[in-house]
């Protein structure tokens, strides 16, 4: 176990960094699950800024991959050009 005061706070704020980490990334993953349910084109394309700029957010914070979020905004577009 650390000893330092320092190393002490560090150990606490990455905790509650990790949490919020998950927190977002499943939130994240629940719309992203929520929208490929869904079978009308006109509100699948009504929710798709939304999740988009949810899934940006979280590669320019690092929580997932650039090549992720890429990957996953191509699916979504993809999954409505098919509805």
């Amino acid at each position: 176990m650390a000893n330092h005061k320092s190393s002490l706070k560090r150990i606490r704020s990455d905790e509650k960094k990790r949490i919020a980490n998950r927190y977002y990334a499943k939130t994240m993953r629940n719309a992203l699950r929520d929208f490929r349910a869904l079978e009308d084109k006109a509100i699948a394309e009504e929710k798709l800024p939304k999740l988009i700029s949810s899934i940006d957010r979280l590669a320019k914070r690092s929580i997932i991959h650039k090549s992720k979020a890429s990957n996953l905004k191509s699916k979504c577009m993809k999954r409505i050009a098919t509805l």
